[in-house]
């Protein structure tokens, strides 16, 4: 199985050279995270894809992690603040338009939305970046797939995030960073091997 070949290739590159990303090669990520499992497929986050140097520099100023400037690409997850009625509504419709139905008769499922409304705006956020952590792994294990290095990111300002890309204004907060690029001939880490528990530890067998 070469899917198992490439994880064992990955790890969270350290250092990135100056090579970049092929267009095709990140629309085939981006391809990828946007078809990532997520609850009730409502996909309650969004994707930046940050290319920009400058605008690199100002987010990474105050983080240990250089790969936010370094790297070809950066992308940023980033979930709903809040999940209105109006946010359902626009879901149901936008099913309904996809899959050549009526509205009408989505009407089951939207009742069982609605029990989002019963959350508190930090639940509705804390369910939404979860899901976007899914859609992390996704992207990750494509970029491995193509053989592009790929270093996920907690360690960053989100409020710098969201005040630079306006994320407020449209209703999301910023949740975790993937970086994408190629690593460096001198990062180290490069050449170590990977250190995983061994799967009969692992994984436990219950039959």
């Amino acid at each position: 199985m070469k899917l198992i070949e490439d994880l064992n290739w990955r790890y969270a590159t350290k250092k990135y050279s100056t090579q970049k990303v092929v267009g095709d090669d990140l629309e085939k990520i981006i391809d990828a995270i946007n078809l990532s499992a997520s609850s009730i497929g409502m996909q309650t986050y969004r994707l930046f894809v940050i290319e920009n140097t400058e605008m690199r520099k100002e987010l990474g100023a105050d983080s240990f992690n250089t790969q936010i400037v370094e790297a070809s690409h950066l992308l940023l997850f980033a979930a709903f603040d809040s999940i209105s009625q109006e946010t359902i509504d626009n879901y149901i419709r936008f099913v309904a338009k996809v899959r050549d139905m009526r509205v009408e008769d989505l009407a089951d499922f939207k009742s069982k939305l609605g029990g989002l409304l019963l959350r508190t705006d930090d639940e509705n956020f804390i369910w939404s970046a979860k899901q976007a952590y899914i859609a992390l792994g996704t992207g990750l294990i494509a970029a491995a797939n193509l053989q592009i290095d790929a270093t996920p990111m907690e360690g960053f300002n989100a409020e710098k995030f969201d005040e630079v890309l306006g994320l407020k204004e449209k209703g999301l907060k910023s949740v975790v960073l993937l970086a994408l690029g190629y690593r460096d001939d001198n990062d180290i880490y490069a050449k170590l091997k990977k250190v995983r528990i061994p799967k009969e530890e692992f994984a436990m067998r219950i039959k």
